[in-house]
């Protein structure tokens, strides 16, 4: 694989594809051979853009019904019954009315259906919006933790400003998916995000204005200190730490309640279980998966993360249990 320079960085071309000019300027005025493949696109993640505030509110309604589809109704065919989906959105604080209000705009989205099986009317997740859920397990359940060594995934832009509108979407994006920003058209990222980067741009038709580059930055004492810059560390920060304030408490509630299996207790777990994960699940999708060695010293993210993973275990045995007894119900 051929390499060039990019300020700083090597560039490595990921393969030899497509042949054109790249769009923005670079430092050497050359012409590059940048990869151009044409997989199919990922359908939409479900996390958004989280501000720092968001994290100590109660999650909204459609959050959490996308929740609850993403447990226990993943499976191609696989159906909630409306009334199982109104009595565990009801568990939740949730009305009817706000229920069947949600579940209406997620259809339009293109995210759930109507359907009836044996006469039981029901909500499905829409064929082929699985994989919408799925992308989200590894990163929201089993996060990779990169090294200082690993390289670099550089997302080079231009869009011209008669179409302000994708570029805004592409930012937004971009933003959404944990890439930090260099310059207004270089984006970066760790390079283990390029398949889902791509499928995903790819998915909303901003392939033509996007090229892709494997980097390695020479200086480590400058990554060091642009880190910072690329990324709003200190928000997100304040993110995990507020999680670990909200939180640390439920552990230690439910560290006391192990091998206690009443219909109480699983209902319980449920109760806690759902908002808790769906105010989680945004998290590991603003986070970059930036190496610790790159991180600051007192970093909230790991001690979050281990919080996220005991709850987890602690919860999510009875909680599912309680749903598979609300949907066997008739």
């Amino acid at each position: 694989m051929s390499s060039i320079y990019y300020g700083r960085h090597i560039i490595n071309i990921f393969e030899v594809g497509i042949r054109h000019s790249l769009r923005a300027k670079t430092p050497l005025n050359v012409r590059l051979c940048i990869l151009r493949t044409m997989e199919s696109p990922l359908q939409t993640a479900t996390a958004g853009e989280l501000s720092v505030s968001e994290i100590s509110q109660t999650p909204r309604h459609q959050q959490l019904i996308v929740t609850i589809f993403g447990l226990y109704a993943r499976e191609t065919g696989a159906l909630m019954p409306v009334s199982s989906l109104v009595r565990l959105l009801g568990e939740l604080g949730v009305e009817a009315a706000g229920v069947r209000s949600s579940v209406s705009r997620l259809k339009r989205r293109g995210i759930l259906e109507s359907t009836k099986a044996g006469g039981i009317a029901s909500y499905a997740i829409v064929p082929g919006r699985v994989d919408m859920f799925t992308e989200g397990d590894t990163r929201i359940f089993s996060p990779s933790h990169p090294s200082a060594e690993d390289k670099w995934l550089l997302v080079v832009f231009s869009i011209p400003e008669t179409m302000r509108v994708k570029r805004h979407i592409l930012r937004s994006e971009l933003t959404r998916m944990g890439f930090g920003s260099v310059s207004s058209g270089v984006w970066i990222a760790p390079e283990r995000t390029w398949i889902r980067a791509k499928q995903q741009l790819d998915r909303l038709g901003l392939e033509l204005y996007i090229d892709y580059f494997r980097a390695e930055h020479l200086s480590p004492l400058e990554l060091s200190r642009n880190i910072g810059t690329w990324w709003d560390l200190v928000a997100l920060d304040t993110m995990y730490a507020d999680f670990i304030a909200k939180y640390e408490s439920l552990k230690i509630k439910w560290d006391s309640r192990q091998g206690n299996l009443s219909a109480e207790t699983l209902r319980d777990a449920f109760v806690d279980y759902v908002p808790m994960i769906t105010e989680w699940r945004r998290l590991p999708y603003k986070d970059p998966g930036i190496s610790a060695e790159l991180l600051p010293a007192d970093w909230k993210g790991m001690l979050a993360e281990e919080l996220f993973g005991d709850l987890h275990r602690l919860l999510g045995t009875p909680a599912h249990d309680y749903v598979l007894g609300v949907m066997s119900q008739k």
